[in-house]
């Protein structure tokens, strides 16, 4: 297969280099934002103790680690991130507790030669809406799973559901004429906010007994680190790598004052509104 049509290729591009190097450096502050979503997730796909368990998406790890402290040191929870910076982060975090029952591989989850039928579960928070080809990468999944094993995943609704998601690209958009935002459906943050193409997907991909339901969880970030997460990640922090400062500088205090109305009590708040999917294979 020629370079120019390798699956993923952009995504592994941005992940491996400024995007995935940002998200270590803020791996603390986003491990508390999303925290709220790891319980519904763990609860939903958790096996039983001694159960093998396929993290797809994996970022930096917290996930993986939560399943498999759940597991048990009997269990194993593979992480699996086209991510080299953000599996070397997971991985030195599952040295440091100690923990054996966790276990990372970058890899591109659509096209990984998984072993096959070997995982009693899969789960992913927010790893599953980047692909190119998502019924590929499903059909892929399914095959490293053992017959009836569980799939689970979290994935945002709509931008619209999500105004906190897609104000610093609002704010930005008159000053940052670079800024891109993917078109609906497109891999993205926001590629399974139509929960009728996610049946679709699941369906076509081999999976049954699909229940897709709406979850709603309160969530927030620290005032302190809220202009460094609206000004470096996302559309706006790759729009803002290539700026000059003066358009930096006005950037960041636009962005930045547009989120006053979410802030009480020395913290942004925000209602994260998501699918919680569910599935067999």
């Amino acid at each position: 297969m020629s370079e120019a049509h390798q699956p993923n290729r952009d995504q592994a591009t941005l992940w491996n280099e400024a995007s995935g190097r940002t998200w270590v450096e803020l791996q603390e502050v986003l491990d508390g934002m999303l925290a709220p979503l790891v319980a519904p997730l763990i609860d939903e796909g958790f096996p039983g103790e001694g159960g093998r368990v396929l993290d797809v998406g994996c970022g930096a790890g917290a996930t993986s680690l939560a399943m498999a402290r759940r597991l048990g040191s009997a269990g194993l929870c593979l992480g699996v991130d086209i991510s080299g910076p953000l599996v070397a982060a997971a991985r030195a975090r599952a040295a440091a507790e100690g923990l054996a029952s966790a276990a990372f591989v970058q890899a591109d989850a659509q096209t990984h030669a998984f072993e096959q039928g070997t995982f009693d579960a899969v789960i992913s928070r927010f790893g599953v809406m980047f692909f190119d080809d998502p019924a590929a990468a499903f059909a892929n999944i399914r095959r490293a799973a053992r017959r009836r094993a569980k799939l689970s995943f979290v994935a945002w609704r709509s931008a619209d559901e999500n105004p906190f998601m897609t104000e610093a690209a609002r704010a930005a958009a008159p000053l940052l004429p670079s800024l891109r935002v993917p078109d609906p459906g497109a891999p993205g943050p926001f590629a399974f906010a139509d929960s009728e193409r996610v049946q679709r997907i699941l369906d076509a991909s081999g999976w049954t007994d699909i229940d897709i339901r709406p979850i709603d969880e309160p969530s927030g970030i620290a005032e302190k680190d809220l202009l460094a997460y609206v000004t470096r990640l996302g559309p706006v922090g790759q729009a803002l790598r290539d700026a000059d400062e003066p358009t930096r500088a006005r950037t960041a205090q636009a962005v930045r004052a547009a989120f006053d109305a979410y802030v009480q009590e020395g913290a942004a708040r925000f209602t994260a509104a998501c699918w919680l999917v569910s599935a067999r294979a």
